[in-house]
């Protein structure tokens, strides 16, 4: 077996390579722990097929072929237990160019849909380009965790005007991976007043302590008409390469959504997106499973530092993702403004909570998908920050 965490532990120079992540900053001191990718070169399986794809030369025009389709519905039914038709597929090149089109595809301007915040920013941007109006139900923090607030989803799905809700499983920023309870629960709910379920599930294989369940295998009465949007990209840091894939078991959702995906001009993908799908479903198994107990350690040791060094600073519980949710309100300083201190005084780079929604101020989110040592330096610079604060808060 190779020995992935020593390839874990080195990394990759991403710097000077046109790296949205790394090469945002002109500063040589910046840490970036925000964008969501990882600094991981992605499995060797992946860049072996991507070789011997380049070796041909041309890099026209592809077709899509059975292999994929192969490749997806397989690793999805022996992983998952989710037997994907392989009619119900449409690709893309990317979830959040799914997530338009299907918002073009199944509302009208004016229309509302749900999303429960904190939850990923372009949620809100894909609603808002499509002429509707975002409806928040927020999150219960509890703990270091949160929770679906129920009583608060049922209201905003009796609005007459709540089309779709878009559905976060995993969840990111704050680390929830959904159970089976709550998902039955909330897929009742949303039955019962009509809105569809739209769910990105781009972090599904990256969860811990609990089995990902599928929105897609609960029961049919909720799942008929209910749309998932799944994607290699965020377990093989293959995002770069843009493909993703719609699947929709009702045919004339499939239709409305395929001619939104036309309309949008993005129904065309790459040669090597297909071709790292490929490697990544087919042969990727063995490094998927080294890379989820490598974010794992790299969680459990920054959640024992953080109880050492600012216990007054918790995170939440990690049950899915590599982005780790920090609460960080006893700061007493709102999330933009403390984004642009860290940068500036440390060079430490991470997100605002804000930007997942009024209910993520106070809270930074980290991206922990580095090398340890990477991990080390930033936790280093956040305690001194954390640490001269105390001693001077201005």
């Amino acid at each position: 077996m190779m020995d992935y965490k020593t390839l874990f532990d080195c990394g990759v120079d991403r710097t000077k390579s046109d790296s949205y992540k790394w090469d945002a900053s002109m500063s040589d001191n910046v840490l970036p722990l925000w964008v969501a990718d990882m600094d991981f070169a992605t499995a060797p399986v992946i860049i072996d097929a991507l070789k011997r794809r380049v070796a041909n030369g041309a890099f026209g025009y592809v077709r899509v072929p059975d292999a994929y389709y192969e490749a997806v519905t397989t690793w999805f039914s022996r992983r998952h237990g989710w037997c994907i038709d392989r009619n119900h597929i449409i690709y893309t090149s990317g979830v959040v160019p799914a997530l338009s089109a299907v918002i073009k595809a199944l509302t009208e301007p004016g229309d509302k849909v749900i999303v429960q915040s904190p939850v990923y920013n372009c949620f809100f941007s894909s609603i808002r380009n499509n002429g509707c109006e975002t409806l928040e139900n927020r999150l219960i923090f509890t703990d270091d965790s949160y929770r679906m607030d129920f009583d608060g989803l049922r209201q905003c799905c009796a609005d007459p005007r709540a089309k779709l809700l878009l559905l976060c499983n995993p969840a990111n920023p704050v680390g929830r991976v959904w159970t089976r309870d709550e998902l039955i629960t909330l897929a009742e709910i949303c039955r019962d007043n009509n809105v569809t379920v739209v769910s990105d599930e781009i972090h599904c294989e990256l969860v811990y302590d609990r089995p990902y369940t599928p929105y897609a295998i609960l029961p049919e009465e909720f799942t008929a008409r209910s749309v998932s949007c799944i994607s290699p990209s965020k377990a093989f840091n293959t995002a770069g390469l843009q493909i993703a894939n719609i699947v929709v078991p009702d045919a004339l959702m499939r239709y409305q959504i395929d001619k939104a995906i036309n309309v949008n001009e993005v129904c065309d993908v790459n040669p090597f997106g297909v071709a790292a799908a490929i490697a990544a479903y087919n042969e990727g198994g063995e490094w998927l499973e080294a890379l989820v107990a490598y974010l794992y350690d790299n969680y459990k040791m920054m959640r024992s530092f953080c109880a050492e060094h600012f216990p007054e600073l918790p995170i939440c519980r990690l049950e899915g993702t590599y982005l780790v949710w920090m609460d960080c309100r006893t700061l007493g300083m709102n999330s933009v403004e403390l984004e642009k201190r860290l940068l500036d005084e440390t060079g430490l780079w991470l997100n605002a909570g804000s930007m997942y929604g009024e209910s993520g101020e106070g809270f930074m989110r980290w991206n922990i998908a580095c090398p340890h040592s990477r991990l080390v330096d930033a936790l280093g610079r956040f305690c001194s920050f954390v640490s001269r604060y105390r001693q001077n808060p201005r």
